[in-house]
């Protein structure tokens, strides 16, 4: 018997189609030099290899200008030189105007007076100085820019400096008037002529408490020697006070403590001032201090909550203070125990409702 011809199966016809990309929808990534490729243009992209963030549009920068850094350069070194001289102002006017009087009540008050405001001033100038020359905070050095020395995800959520031209990892923020990039930037101030950031953001808070501190002290003890020192008040129509209003007495009084003022001293003089500037300050500085702490608390710095307010940069709670301030392990433990004790029985009541 003959071998039967196979039928052969008609061979399918295959279409090869070739879609041409836009050039508005190819980028090449900074971190790690990938060509990346999307279906639809994006002003912001992330590349899915090493993590970076490339915006559209990201050119490198001019300089700024002479004049503009040399006046930034000359406003912090002018608020510097104020703070530092009215600090120096503080403690020597006030141990000069208030020791006398301490000394006269007894020995022991004049030495506890001298021994604390010593104390206060060691601390609040140590604390100043170690938030003024000590970094802010600048960014670790790491490898970009090459595919093959960028691992996977070594640049996750790092955006480009286009000060800089270099990384910028994330809540870090460029300073114009540092010039360098800042981890964790809070703010720059002026008055310590550097940036407040991850390394000096401590060290900042701690110079603000001694500052409250230190101004509450010098405006209790120059308030009190003050009154100590003040001349005799004189009231010559005493005697018909209580026909008089309310508004005539207390003109009268006024004009009574103003009229003896005349007769103050150079001592006096600067206890008065020394006490209004004392408490004029230690108000700001407690608002600044109040907004420092209810920040960290958030988990947040001050830009970040600027730029986006309703958006949520971690978890609040004690624990962030704790962490801050680096709290001995024992202290730490009452303190978190404390309050997950609260949480969960604030929990468990929820859920019995």
């Amino acid at each position: 018997m003959g071998e039967q011809p196979q039928q052969q199966e008609p061979l399918l016809e295959v279409e090869q189609c070739l879609t041409s990309i836009p050039e508005d929808h190819e980028a090449t990534c900074w971190g790690c030099g990938l060509r990346l490729v999307f279906s639809s243009y994006s002003p912001v992209y992330k590349c899915g290899w090493c993590g970076a963030v490339t915006q559209g549009n990201q050119t490198s920068r001019k300089p700024d200008s002479v004049c503009f850094s040399h006046w930034r350069r000359f406003r912090d070194g002018f608020f510097v030189i104020v703070l530092v001289l009215f600090m120096l102002f503080v403690i020597c006017g006030g141990v000069w105007a208030v020791y006398p009087v301490v000394f006269s009540i007894s020995i022991f008050c004049g030495i506890f007076h001298c021994t604390v405001t010593a104390l206060l001033s060691i601390f609040t100038i140590a604390s100043y100085c170690l938030a003024s020359f000590k970094s802010a905070g600048a960014p670790p050095g790491i490898r970009w820019g090459s595919y093959p020395m960028v691992g996977k995800n070594d640049l996750e959520n790092y955006t480009f400096c286009t000060y800089c031209s270099k990384p910028k990892p994330p809540r870090a923020h460029h300073c114009r008037s540092c010039k360098t990039c800042v981890v964790d930037m809070d703010h720059h101030c002026p008055f310590i002529g550097n940036c407040v950031g991850a390394s000096n953001h401590q060290a900042f808070v701690v110079f603000l408490m001694s500052v409250v501190t230190s101004c509450s002290y010098a405006a209790i003890m120059t308030i009190y020697a003050s009154y100590r020192i003040w001349p005799p008040l004189e009231f010559p129509n005493v005697s018909s006070y209580g026909q008089m209003g309310s508004k005539k007495v207390l003109m009268e009084i006024i004009t009574s403590v103003a009229s003896s003022a005349f007769f103050l001293s150079a001592r006096g003089i600067i206890l008065v001032y020394l006490a209004f500037a004392s408490l004029s300050v230690n108000a700001g500085i407690a608002v600044l201090l109040c907004q420092q702490l209810s920040l960290i608390y958030e988990g947040n710095t001050y830009l970040s909550h600027i730029s986006s307010p309703t958006d949520i940069h971690g978890e609040r709670g004690l624990r962030n203070l704790v962490r801050f301030f680096g709290c001995p392990y024992p202290l730490s433990r009452l303190l978190l125990g404390y309050t997950n004790t609260g949480k969960s029985q604030n929990n468990s009541g929820s859920k019995l409702l």
